[in-house]
Formats: C-alpha cells, sequence, structure tokens
C-alpha cells in the first residue's frame, strides 16, 4: 500500500508543477470541441503509449488543462474532485499522430494540386495527427497564414512545422517548376532561397528529384547556418550520397533511392530507375551498405501511405474516403485505380512499382531493425487523403512486419524526435502535452480500429471527429 500512495503522491505533486492553461479558441474552433474541461479523467482505457512497449488494459489518464497530469493503472491514480470523468471501457488511447509528410495542398487522381487549408487541417485532426510537417509547399505563405490562424485557436487543425516551396535544379525534371516548385542553378540563388524561408518562419527546406550535389551542399549549409533541417524526395541524389552529404531526413523510402542504378551519373536521375528497383535483390549487400550509411549518418527515414496508391492491385478507396472527395474526384480516383490495375496501363507515372512497393516496405522492416529511426506521413495524393492516410500506415506497418505498438511509435513518437519536440508530445506519459487520440475497439487485436476514432485530444481540448468529418464532406478537391 505504501508503495501505491507513493507514487500516486509523487504523480499528484507533479501535476501542480506540469498543469497549464489552455489557449483560448474562437467560436469557429470550438464548435467542435466536444469535451472542455479544467480536468478531464480518462478511466478503465486500453494505452499504447507510444514507447514500442506492449499495451497497458485498464489505465487512467488526468489531463490538467493542456498537460498530462497522471497516468497509471485503474486504482492507483487518484481522480481529482470535480474532474470530468470519461469512462473509456474498451477503447485504445494512443498519442496524437505526427505526420511528417502531411502536405496542405491535394494531388487530384488528374495530377493537379489544390490548396486545402480548409479541408486538410480538419481532416488531419478529426484522423487524430495534431502535429504536422509540411514537408514542400507550395503555397508556403498560406500555409504560413493557416499556421497562425490554428495557433490563435480561429481554426481547427494540428500543430504545424512549415517547409518552405521545393527546390530543383535545372534537368529533366525542371518542367515540374511550373507545379510551383522553386529552380535554383546557382549557389548564390540557393543561399538567399533558404536565408528568405529561414527568415519567414519555415522549419525544413526540401529538395526535389533533379539536384546537383553543388547545390544540394549549399542548401544544406546554408539551412544549417539558420537553424533549418533539410528533407528530400530524391532521385539525382541517391540516399548513400544523400547522408554524406549531411541531410536531415530522407521522403517515401526505397523507390526515391537511385544507389543501386549503374547507369546514374553524378547530379542525374536515370531513365532506368524504377525499372532498377523493380529487378533489385533485397539481399543484395548493397541495399544493408545503405541503411548502413543512413544510419551512420543519423539520417531518418519518412514512409508515405501514398505509395500504396503507386502500386497496382492494392485495395482502393473504401466508403468514407469517396465521401469525403468532390464527386468529380470521387469518379476520377475510382476511374485511376481500375486503370492502375489493368495487366499493362498505359502512361503509367510510377512503373513498377508492383515489384517495387513490397520491396521498400521490406527495406523500411530492415532499416529499423538495423537501428535506423522511421517515421510516417501520408503526402496526401488520389486515394491517401490528409488524416485518413495517416491512420492507413498503421494497417501498412503491420503488414510490412512491425507489431502494433512499433507502429504506433512510428508514427508518434519518431516523428517527434524528428521534428525535436519530444520533451512535450510524442508518448503518453506525465508532463507531456494532451495530445491525445481515443479509438473505439481494441487497436491491438485490430488495427483497423483506428479508423474508429470518437474524440482527439489536442492541446487538453478534445474535439469531435464526426463533426469535423460532417463538416468536410465532399470537399476535398476543392478547398
Amino acid at each position: 500500500m505504501r508503495a501505491s500512495f507513493c507514487w500516486v503522491t509523487f504523480h499528484l505533486m507533479l501535476a501542480s508543477a506540469v498543469g497549464a492553461q489552455r489557449a483560448a479558441l474562437g467560436p469557429d474552433t470550438r464548435k467542435y470541441v466536444s469535451v472542455d474541461a479544467p480536468v478531464v479523467a480518462l478511466t478503465n482505457v486500453t494505452i499504447i503509449d507510444g514507447t514500442g512497449t506492449p499495451p497497458r488494459a485498464g489505465q487512467t489518464i488526468i489531463i490538467s488543462g493542456n498537460r498530462i497530469q497522471a497516468v497509471g493503472p485503474e486504482g492507483m491514480v487518484a481522480v481529482p474532485a470535480g474532474a470530468k470523468v470519461i469512462d473509456l471501457t474498451g477503447h485504445t488511447v494512443i498519442p496524437g499522430l505526427t505526420g511528417m509528410h502531411d502536405h496542405m495542398f491535394y494531388t487530384t487522381p488528374g495530377s493537379s494540386e489544390v490548396q486545402s487549408n480548409f479541408s486538410f487541417p480538419k481532416l488531419y485532426l478529426a484522423s487524430g495527427v495534431t502535429s504536422v510537417r509540411t514537408t514542400g509547399s507550395f503555397s508556403p505563405y498560406a500555409e504560413l497564414s493557416l499556421k497562425a490562424g490554428i495557433e490563435r485557436g480561429d481554426v481547427p487543425g494540428p500543430r504545424m512545422h512549415i517547409t518552405g516551396p521545393y527546390l530543383i535544379s535545372l534537368g529533366p525534371d525542371a518542367r515540374l517548376d511550373l507545379l510551383g516548385m522553386h529552380e535554383v542553378s546557382t549557389e548564390a540563388a540557393a543561399r538567399r532561397v533558404v536565408r528568405t524561408w529561414a527568415e519567414e518562419g519555415a522549419e525544413w527546406i526540401k529538395v526535389y528529384t533533379q539536384i546537383t550535389p553543388e547545390i544540394f551542399k549549399v542548401v544544406v549549409d546554408e539551412a544549417h547556418k539558420h537553424g533549418m533541417k533539410v528533407t528530400g524526395h530524391l532521385c539525382s541524389i541517391s540516399f548513400s550520397e544523400a547522408a554524406a552529404l549531411g541531410i536531415d531526413n530522407i521522403e517515401h523510402g526505397l523507390r526515391t533511392n537511385s544507389d543501386y542504378d549503374i547507369s546514374k551519373r553524378s547530379g542525374s536521375c536515370p531513365p532506368t530507375h524504377f525499372e532498377t528497383l523493380g529487378k533489385l535483390d533485397m539481399k543484395d549487400p548493397r541495399v544493408a551498405k545503405t541503411i548502413r550509411t543512413m544510419i551512420e549518418h543519423g539520417v531518418p527515414m519518412t514512409t508515405t501511405a501514398v505509395n500504396e496508391q503507386l502500386a497496382p492491385h492494392r485495395p482502393g478507396p473504401d466508403a468514407r474516403t469517396l465521401e469525403a472527395m468532390a464527386p468529380w474526384i470521387a469518379e476520377q480516383e475510382t476511374s485511376r485505380r481500375a486503370h492502375l490495375d489493368l495487366p499493362t496501363p498505359i502512361g503509367e507515372i510510377y512503373p513498377h512499382m508492383g515489384e517495387i512497393y513490397p520491396k521498400s516496405q521490406q527495406f523500411e522492416l530492415a532499416f529499423v531493425k538495423a537501428g535506423g529511426v522511421l517515421a510516417a506521413g501520408v503526402d496526401p495524393a488520389f486515394a491517401a487523403l490528409a488524416g485518413f492516410g495517416n491512420q492507413r500506415n498503421l494497417e501498412l506497418l503491420v503488414e510490412a512486419g512491425f507489431t502494433v505498438p512499433q507502429a504506433i511509435q512510428i508514427m508518434t513518437a519518431n516523428g517527434a524526435k524528428i521534428l525535436g519536440v519530444q520533451k512535450d508530445l510524442g508518448t503518453v506519459e506525465a508532463g507531456k502535452l494532451a495530445d491525445l487520440v481515443v479509438i473505439q475497439g481494441d487497436l491491438m487485436a485490430n488495427p483497423a480500429a483506428i479508423y474508429h476514432t470518437v474524440t482527439v485530444f489536442k492541446d487538453g481540448y478534445g474535439y469531435d471527429t464526426a463533426a469535423l468529418l460532417a463538416a468536410v464532406k465532399g470537399q476535398v478537391g476543392i478547398h
């Protein structure tokens, strides 16, 4: 009994130190809040805490202000007088998801980009994504304004870490600057654009497929001078080259790695890139060498749910996805998926993905087993919508061979670590910010239960998932 008393006393003493006043919410945000009390007790719940350890059943979580006051077994955590008590028998609680490739624009099945500052923040929050890194932007000023609106409490949405515009060099992919990418061809231009976005408040810079080693090195150098980090959707520079040049994160996994194409020339994306990966033997010692190089340089990797959308014979959009889309977008996506599944699809943008996708999953599992840090995001495009695609990552990671607790760690704590916010976010533990996801069902037994998210706590406020989703029905692809 004395041990229990000391445990509870310690955590209740901690509460007075960590409890904090929450930011006020404007009326357009407050209408989505279903739980708003100074102290909240979530009781009888199963917790998967984001550390990779097994679930703990029969737990109580005390939220005071915007912080987690105490976490522990039922009967060992005192519920403060006057607390709002929510019995969560039959529910699972996980940390708020950290979306590490979560644009605020949507790439439609017709490959146009729609800035989605209305629908996407709500979709992310409704799905349990409480923090995002935008990971490349076509409208960075719009996203900086959105971030400010969320921080003021005027707009419901996740915490935002802004990435500046895509940077690309002259080359075969330079035509993509028509989509809003920023073409840089000199050292002075590279330093200027990085410096500009550092001053504007961006935390990350993203390089794209076609970039020279000389420009890449300058981008990394200038970014690090200004406290920024660099990530990339690579090809002209391989994973091993990027790690040696100082990149801070690599996006998408195996399908963007050109380490294994013998036709590759410095600073150029080889035309046989996808064919090479399609034929790659995952037991090739070069694969393990790439992983060792990344880990030795401390380079984490992000898996993205959109990878699945590029491969044939994978599940098509579910009913809730089609319902969230504008009707013509839903029709386009249904048609795109049917076309992709044809025996010989014409005009395929990402050929050989049927062979590459399972190898990507093997690469991710091997990377983590070797000690690499894997995070997760969505890259919202096609049927991988904001939020919904983040949730889908759980099933995809389990399919790849991770346990549910390992997958939750990848989707929460690992992202927080890469963003440098692990002190406050990423796990369910006393003292951290109250960003939590309440899921109806046993997530350990059924990963698909993540689609039954009912309440999302962000900064201590509980948001109603159903209300947020209702507000964006039929809006994806419009705004």
